[in-house]
This record gives structure tokens, sequence and C-alpha cells, in this order.
């Protein structure tokens, strides 16, 4: 009975070495190839179980088919203007052909070593044709950074395909100066906004002048254009008041003229007026009606003949004998 037993678990031992060396299972995550001494004679791309030789006779390699990411190292380059700067970048590989990157490769890390060294090379080269303004600017139009990167994929992509995998994208993390270089690129970028700062005060001083000076053509223009409209209606005004004083003087020309004159004394005349007027003057006419302000009235003989007749008016408080009542429009209530 023991014999038997042990015997059993011999042959399930058997069984179990025997299918773990015949067969075999393919993840969808996975390529595997299957090799003979050495030299590949199968390549299974697809899921499932799978049956080989046991071993040594056939061995299987597996390979991860999944998207992969590799950083890649800081790394110093140059601008095609001369400036130096430290990027930091990483990429995205699949494996495409298990047979071929087994070949070239062999296994993941051999394969970012290469892919190392050709992103590094791509990324060189498409630095050294752009300047670093069209890597890092604030005018979105400039950059080009986008287009940079699409071209190193697209380049790396065409060499890594000789090692049987591809890359999908490469991507910056960070892109610095070098530590010698920062001081003078923080001064160099406080300038230019300094400078841009600068042209904006310019821009706006320039703006603001414009504008006072069209609120001040503006102003100009209100004022002329007031004035015109002041001088047609004093205009119209002083027209009116002509044919008022016409109608007036048409309907009495006596009356008109008493009026006129009353307005002239009222004009000129007061308790301390003097007035020297020739004895025919039209506004003696009126100074000897009535009460009011006295008024004396001295001719002066000596001067007749030389300079013509002229009499010496002088109001007074107090009248006198030979004083002329003259009545002030204040006195008369503007009544003639």
């Amino acid at each position: 009975m023991r014999i038997i037993r042990n015997l059993v678990i011999v042959l399930l031992a058997l069984g179990f070495l025997a299918v773990n060396l015949v067969f075999f299972q393919v993840e969808a995550t996975e390529a595997a190839v299957v090799t003979q001494f050495g030299q590949p004679v199968n390549v299974i791309t697809s899921p499932g179980l799978y049956t080989k030789l046991p071993d040594p006779l056939q061995s299987v390699v597996h390979i991860n088919t999944q998207v992969q990411v590799y950083n890649l190292p800081q790394t110093e380059f140059l601008t095609a203007n001369r400036n130096n700067i430290v990027l930091e970048a990483y990429a995205t590989w699949q494996v495409t052909d298990a047979l071929l990157f087994l070949q070239t490769v062999r296994d993941p890390v051999s394969a970012e070593i290469r892919l190392a060294d050709i992103i590094a090379s791509e990324l060189g080269t498409a630095l050294g044709q752009v300047e670093l303004g069209q890597l890092v600017s604030v005018d979105t139009e400039q950059i080009r950074l986008p287009d940079m990167l699409a071209t190193v994929t697209q380049g790396a992509a065409s060499r890594a395909a000789a090692f049987g995998f591809t890359v999908t994208d490469v991507r910056l993390r960070q892109l610095t100066f070098p530590q010698a270089n920062l001081t003078s690129v923080f001064q160099r970028m406080r300038a230019e906004r300094e400078a841009i700062a600068r042209q904006f005060r310019s821009e706006g001083t320039e703006q603001a002048a414009q504008i006072r000076a069209g609120a001040e053509a503006e102003r100009s223009q209100i004022l002329a254009d007031a004035d015109q409209e002041a001088a047609e209606i004093s205009g119209q005004a002083d027209a009116e008041a002509i044919a008022i004083y016409a109608a007036a003087y048409g309907q009495d020309p006596e009356l008109y003229r008493f009026l006129r004159t009353l307005e002239a004394y009222e004009t000129f005349i007061d308790e301390n007026t003097t007035l020297i007027l020739p004895s025919d003057s039209e506004l003696l006419s009126y100074l000897n009606m009535g009460g009011g302000v006295s008024v004396t009235a001295e001719i002066d003989q000596t001067d007749t003949t030389a300079s013509g007749d002229s009499v010496s008016t002088e109001t007074s408080s107090t009248p006198s004998d030979s004083a002329t009542s003259v009545p002030t429009p204040a006195a008369q209530g503007g009544n003639p």
C-alpha cells in the first residue's frame, strides 16, 4: 500500500513538472517567443494556453507589450541662439516586434539605454533649430515647443523601429537654466519686462495726449458754436429792438425822442455830474423841465466868438437864482 501511495505521489509530481515544462500561458499584455537551443522558432502575440517541448529543448521568453514610460535624466542642451538650457524629459514606448526586440536589445533595460541615446540625440538636433523665445514666451504665437516635441517623437519612433519598439510620445517635465546662468537670465528677463512696461507707459501717455487733444478740440468747437449761436441770437434781438424802436418812433417821434433822452439822462447824470455842452444841444432842451437836480447854466461870453456858444452846467443839491430845475428819472418815476 505504501509503495502504491508513493508511486502515485511521484507520478503526480512528474505530471505537474511535465505540465509546467510543456504548457505555458501568454497574457493579453505580452508576447511570447519560443526558442530552441537559443534560436527563436515561434512568436506568439495572442493570449492563451500553448505547448512546447520541455526544457532544455525549448524555452519561452515573455516580452511586455504594454506602453511603458521612461524618464530621461536632466540633460543640458544648446538652443539656436546659443542659450544653455537644462531639460528633464520623459518618453512613452511600446514593443511592436517581439522577435526583432529579442534579437536586438533582448530586455527592457537595454531598450531604455538605446531609447535614452535616441531621444537625447533627437532633442539636441531639434533644440539647435529653435531659439529660447520660441520655447518659453508669453506670446503664444511664437511658441514652437509642441511642434518641436512632435518632431522629436517622430524622429525617435523612426529610429527605434530598428530595435523592435516604437516611441509613442515625448514630453518635457522641466525646462530650466544651468545654475551658473540663472542670475544673468533673471536679470535679462527683468530688463525685458521693464522695457515692455516702459513701452506700455509711453503708449498710454500718447493715447492720453490724443484724448486730451481731442477733448480740447471738441471743447473749442462747442464754445465756437455757442459763441456763434449767441451772436446770432444777439443780432436777432438787436434787430427786433431796432424794429420796435422804429415802430415806436413812427407812432410818436416826439415821445420817442423824449423817452430816449430820459434814458440818456439816467445813464450819465447823477447829483455830482458836470456837463459842458453847446447851447443848442438837444440834451439841454429837457433840462429846464420841473424840479429834481439843480443845474446851473453859465454861458461863456468870451469864448463865443472863438469856439462857438457853450454852456457850463453844474449840478448841485442847493438850487440858486440862476439854476434851472432838472427832473431826474428817479424823481420823475420814469414818466415825462
